[in-house]
């Protein structure tokens, strides 16, 4: 990396053991020297285009803002006066007078990418607006505004503030004040493909060392060791305020397609790089406090060739055997995940965002789950131990289907994947059955379909629910955070289980076979392979595999 990272953090964050509230306190005392001078006036208006009811449409967006005319490396940049402006064409009024909207409020997240030297990251200005009275006719122009992350750079060189995806949630009333059928649209937008290369919102130069410095000067090194109690912040992390209503900025990352980028040895490292491949920045023990915490043995979890689509995460949980009144662990398993690209669909409810993924499991370079043991009683009475293994007959297709609906997000994710029931060796009352090498279902294991004419065949499909309510964590099971997955699974009938001329397909037929078992399958987050940016709960260890092993529940 060519110098240090710019950092942005929240209003609750540690400086060097030293809160951020009196980091502020001290700002009026610090020299004149490291005090911005003049403002720079950052005014863009950008052609974009907005998925609206009526269909995609063209809108011009303004983002005004007030900004360091330049400052030194080390010092605050805090965007003041933020504006963000939508001009909605008359179609999109149209649309909110098929409502019965006599006024609209408005709320914005326009996203901002950060960008120094090969360095990159992303901010999120939220916006908020007063109830406007929507025109008869003609365009209707919403203004947002709210305070902004700031950020700050240890190195010097041009900052520069480039807008990207604009989300608008729109909240019409009736004349009465009354709610709209529906009560609220959500709105994504998009820069135009004219607007390429010309999304710039500004550029703010950082000096090297404070204003009084001559230009080329080096910073003067710092009088103790980094990381020592007496040591001021390096060039390197300084950290500073944010205002609590706005989110935190991760650090700025190598772009790896950036000219010069050492490729991928040059990617950043994610959060607890440098400690082993099984440690990481984990939870705290409850007895020691700021200890991280040792992430559980795990399968072997890499992703060969990655690319920016690309994730990976550990599965496990419990299948019941009704016949046999009681539920076997799967054991954590690796999925290898290429997620494709999201689709916006309009329906009566509202806009859905629509996106499927494809995996596969890996365990030893095999496209299944690793051994495990169950143990049941056959027939009641003889205790009976099968190692067993889970294989793929067909990928893993993931599809998730989120509904927008200011302020919640709802969403639903079907999970389909052809399994089969393998058994490697059996025993019955301790006595070893020769089962051979090709006992296994007759074919996959199979659960009750919503969609059969879209997705035939014999699969397992486990669903999961979740919400994410803006500005918040998410409840249930997304994709890229996980949860539980149920679902219920009927075990086909077992063939090919003989050797020395005893045939077991009967026994184990019996024993195992039949419909109405439940799953429950926990997955852990992803690790977003190469697009990872550094958070306070880590997404990847050291070496790119999952960091979160999640742990079953019944």
């Amino acid at each position: 990396m060519n110098g240090p990272r710019p950092t942005t953090r929240s209003s609750r964050t540690r400086v060097r053991g030293a809160t951020v509230a009196a980091f502020v306190a001290l700002a009026p005392l610090l020299p004149a020297a490291a005090v911005a001078v003049g403002t720079l006036k950052a005014d863009a208006a950008l052609p974009y285009v907005c998925a609206l009811p009526s269909g995609p449409l063209p809108v011009t967006v303004r983002i005004t803002a007030d900004l360091p005319e330049r400052v030194a490396a080390g010092e605050e940049i805090r965007p003041a006066g933020v504006t963000t402006t939508v001009e909605l064409p008359a179609a999109a009024v149209a649309d909110l007078t098929a409502l019965g909207a006599a006024d609209v409020r408005a709320e914005s997240r326009l996203s901002i990418g950060v960008a120094q030297h090969e360095q990159r990251a992303e901010a999120v200005w939220n916006g908020t607006a007063q109830p406007v009275a929507v025109p008869a006719e003609g365009p209707l122009a919403l203004a947002t505004t709210g305070d902004v992350p700031s950020l700050t750079t240890g190195a010097a060189g041009d900052l520069t503030l480039t807008a990207g995806g604009l989300g608008i949630d729109l909240v019409p009333s009736t004349a009465g004040g009354g709610a709209t059928t529906p009560a609220s649209l959500s709105v994504a937008c998009a820069p135009a493909p004219e607007a390429e290369g010309r999304t710039v919102v500004a550029t703010v130069p950082v000096g090297a060392g404070t204003d009084t410095a001559e230009p080329g000067t080096p910073t003067p090194p710092a009088p103790s060791a980094p990381g020592s109690p007496s040591a001021p912040p390096s060039p390197g992390s300084p950290t500073v305020p944010s205002p609590s209503s706005g989110p935190p900025v991760p650090p700025l990352t190598p772009d790896p397609a950036a000219p010069g980028n050492p490729g991928p040895a040059g990617r950043p490292k994610p959060p607890g790089a440098g400690l082993p491949a099984d440690r990481g920045l984990g939870t705290a023990d409850e007895d020691a406090p700021g200890t991280p915490a040792a992430r559980p043995d795990a399968p072997r979890c890499v992703t060969e060739n990655p690319t920016p689509m690309s994730l990976s995460a550990y599965i496990t949980g419990y299948s019941n055997v009704r016949k046999q009144n009681g539920a076997n662990v799967i054991p954590v398993s690796c999925v290898l995940i290429e997620q494709g690209l999201p689709e916006m669909e309009f329906r009566e409810d509202g806009i859905h965002l629509l996106t499927r993924a494809v995996g596969n499991f890996s365990y030893q370079g095999r496209k299944q789950s690793p051994p495990f043991e169950a143990t049941f009683l056959t027939f009641g009475f003889a205790p009976t131990t099968a190692t067993l293994v889970l294989e793929q007959a067909g990928p893993v297709v993931i599809d998730s289907d989120v509904l927008l609906a200011f302020p919640d997000n709802i969403a639903e994710t079907y999970v389909r994947v052809p399994l089969v029931l393998r058994v490697l060796d059996v025993k019955v009352n301790g006595t070893r059955l020769d089962v051979g090498p090709s006992c296994r279902t007759e074919r996959p294991l199979s659960s009750p379909e919503p969609q059969p004419a879209k997705y035939p065949g014999d699969h397992l499909t486990l669903l999961g629910k979740g919400q994410l309510i803006n500005g918040t964590d998410a409840v249930g099971y997304l994709l890229t955070s996980g949860g539980p997955l149920t679902g219920e699974a009927t075990i086909p009938a077992f063939k090919g289980c003989a050797a020395d001329r005893e045939n077991l397909d009967r026994l184990l037929t019996a024993a195992i076979s039949g419909p109405g078992n439940y799953v429950k399958q926990i997955q852990g987050q992803t690790c977003t392979i190469l697009n990872e940016l550094p958070t306070a709960d880590p997404q990847c260890t050291e070496d790119r595999q999952p960091y979160v092993v999640p742990k079953p529940e019944r």
